[in-house]
């Protein structure tokens, strides 16, 4: 009878050391030093922590392992972003690396698919699968950099910034996503700054009040519409927490963090005739007015079967400038990697196609599961 392994990429700090006191009977420092061989090196062979003593060695390959997500397909575009599908399992996810002058950003995901049915989103048409676990979103990190690794300088850090804009909701993960966001600031785990790894929320006040005071990063919101009615109707998790108790909880967020500057970035999809009208943009800005804020204006990104069109450039030009005129910090993303369908919104598995996710679904109910309502 074999004994399935503990992967060690599901451990934070304290929970490593926790492991390797009452499991394996070390001490703490032997922790730190397997953490960072794991997340300075890319070691994932115990044999060549060469500081390691050899019985500890063998206890570890023994009764461990280092089992990161492999790259199934990778697909590169003109502007030098790479889209990896992820085998998490018997599935997959999308990673995405948006490399920029002297950054570069990792695009995480959180869950397969997503629960949420935005209506102008490509990940939401494959429905919710499963949370990832910790060592599967830590895992995605770990794995870009050991693959842009070996295209850099020596010396050179790979992964600058990570945003979990990937595919699903991040707060709804919030059992994994803590310990994975923990990994990415440690300085014995990626050592980033809290200011550039970054949480996206399409409005999970639950989560994001767990996050309060618990775990401080930057903060991006995706409000998309300036009113509860528009808002409900192409993301019906506004009808879970409205806007107003939304906004009140990313005041209460931004309010006990210092990666935020006390700003939270807004991050709104144009939809051509939907949610772009001047009205729109006066509405908004009047929205925001209590909300210390940056906005951030995303071009949509047509994907298969979409019933939405991108705005024309004059009307996404009109529609910062109104918003400018209210005095706004308002910038519009440039699209990345939308030739490999890698762009914000385009997230979806080339692998496996909405009707044999459905189907599996629907034949493993026992799988898991998120009633939004209920969170």
């Amino acid at each position: 009878m074999t004994t399935e392994k503990i992967n060690l990429l599901d451990f934070d700090r304290k929970g490593m050391r926790q492991f390797f006191a009452e499991e394996l009977g070390e001490k703490s420092f032997r922790a730190d030093q397997v953490m960072k061989w794991i997340y300075h090196f890319g070691v994932d062979d115990f044999d060549n922590m060469t500081n390691i003593n050899k019985k500890l060695r063998e206890k570890l390959q023994y009764k461990c392992e280092i089992k990161a997500p492999t790259v199934a397909e990778a697909q590169h575009s003109s502007d030098g972003t790479i889209k990896w599908a992820m085998k998490v399992g018997d599935q997959d996810v999308e990673t995405v690396y948006i490399p920029e002058d002297d950054r570069a950003t990792l695009c995480v995901s959180s869950q397969v698919g997503c629960a949420l049915e935005c209506k102008f989103c490509s990940t939401a048409q494959q429905g919710f699968n499963r949370n990832l676990k910790v060592s599967e979103i830590i895992g995605q990190v770990w794995r870009a950099a050991r693959e842009i690794g070996l295209q850099k300088e020596t010396g050179r850090r790979p992964i600058t910034n990570v945003v979990m804009m990937g595919m699903g909701e991040p707060l709804l993960n919030m059992k994994n996503l803590i310990p994975a966001l923990e990994i990415m600031l440690d300085d014995l785990g990626f050592g980033l700054s809290k200011r550039r790894v970054t949480v996206s929320t399409s409005g999970v006040v639950s989560g994001l009040d767990q996050m309060t005071g618990k775990i401080d990063v930057a903060l991006a919101i995706s409000l998309h519409a300036p009113n509860d009615e528009l808002r409900s109707q192409i993301m019906p998790i506004n009808d879970r927490w409205d806007i107003q108790d939304f906004l009140a909880s990313v005041r209460r967020y931004i309010a006990s963090s210092n990666a935020n500057r006390g700003k939270v970035t807004v991050e709104y999809v144009l939809l051509d005739h939907i949610n772009d009208d001047m009205d729109h943009a006066r509405e908004l800005a009047e929205l925001m007015k209590d909300t210390p804020c940056k906005i951030n204006l995303i071009p949509f990104n047509p994907y298969p079967g979409s019933p939405y069109k991108k705005p024309s450039n004059s009307r996404i030009d009109r529609f910062q400038k109104t918003l400018m005129q209210y005095e706004h910090t308002v910038t519009v993303r440039k699209t990345r990697g939308d030739d490999i369908d890698a762009a914000c919104g385009q997230l979806v598995g080339d692998v496996i196609d909405r009707t044999k996710r459905t189907a599996a679904l629907k034949a493993a109910r026992g799988a898991e599961t998120i009633d939004v309502k209920a969170v």
